[in-house]
């Protein structure tokens, strides 16, 4: 092995640690965002104003990037934009719109998982190991335990979790696109299409619903900032990039550390209460993203 060699691999392995952390920070900031924005408003105005904001944004970015991309990956991130941000988004925020708490609409998306690790060794090509398989049942175990004490300190009824689990699909669907088409457009750039794409959708569906306004409170355009920089630029573009370093199996397995975190950061931002059941549910979330990921740490290229 030569010393470039031997430099290189740190590199990478600090650079996997450093994405994932960053995608778990950020991902979470999403919830928060939400549970912030649809004190103003509904739903659906709130997305279609952190779309037309984020789409501005992208198209800058895009003008003066000017990426070359093909039929291929253009109808590729048009549909991740869908799958990902139209049908997830749009189920998660309703959830939250309807009362279920930041962190429990987080932890519905934390069984994502379970779902790509079922289908990741026929679509994908990758094999989930014995170890894998044992971390993400007892992340799920981590999983109920935060549910049960969500659903114990009454918020909200278990039919309402219908919503953002709906949504999940929709979230699992785009992950596996991304895999399996192999798109060589850059994290930005797809951020950025994404971002237009569904602020066309977001927008329809506001206005076609009569649930398009103009806030007037300053609190809702720092939840809509809030969401365009840290859930959007941050969390999503960590993810398409934590796709690219360690697989579908492995960046999903960080989403058990999404319900945690972002009941840590609605307690402190939304002043969201955290009962034992939820702490503990925390740290053996803790432990099963440890048996997912050691791997991707220690081989960052296998």
């Amino acid at each position: 092995m030569t010393t470039q060699a031997v430099r290189r691999t740190p590199d990478l392995r600090l650079i996997t640690l450093a994405a994932g952390a960053g995608f778990v920070v950020f991902w979470s900031s999403g919830f928060i965002g939400a549970g912030w924005g649809t004190r103003y408003t509904n739903a659906f105005d709130l997305l279609a104003w952190r779309y037309l904001v984020a789409a501005a944004l992208g198209a800058v970015i895009l003008s003066i990037r000017r990426p070359r991309m093909t039929r291929r990956d253009l109808v590729t991130q048009v549909w991740m934009a869908v799958l990902t941000q139209f049908v997830y988004l749009g189920a998660i925020f309703t959830g939250i719109d309807h009362g279920i708490t930041a962190g429990a609409t987080a932890l519905i998306g934390s069984l994502q998982p379970l779902l790509i690790a079922t289908v990741a060794g026929p679509l994908l090509g990758e094999p989930v190991s014995r170890r894998q398989w044992a971390g993400l049942v007892i992340g799920l175990g981590g999983v109920a335990l935060v549910v049960a004490d969500d659903l114990n300190a009454g918020h909200g009824s278990l039919l309402l979790f219908l919503i953002p689990l709906l949504g999940l699909l929709g979230l699992v669907a785009g992950t596996v696109l991304d895999r399996r088409r192999q798109s060589a457009v850059s994290s930005l750039d797809a951020v950025c299409v994404q971002s237009m794409v569904s602020a066309v959708l977001f927008v329809t569906l506001a206005a076609s619903t009569h649930q398009l306004s103009v806030p007037q409170q300053p609190g809702f355009y720092g939840a809509v900032l809030w969401l365009v920089l840290l859930a959007t630029g941050g969390g999503w573009g960590l993810f398409l990039v934590n796709l690219k370093l360690s697989g579908a199996t492995r960046v999903s397995g960080l989403l058990y550390l999404v319900p945690p975190t972002t009941m840590l950061l609605a307690y402190v931002v939304l002043d969201e209460s955290i009962g034992a059941l939820a702490v503990l549910g925390m740290l053996v979330c803790a432990v099963a993203v440890l048996l997912i990921t050691l791997r991707a740490w220690r081989n960052p290229d296998g």
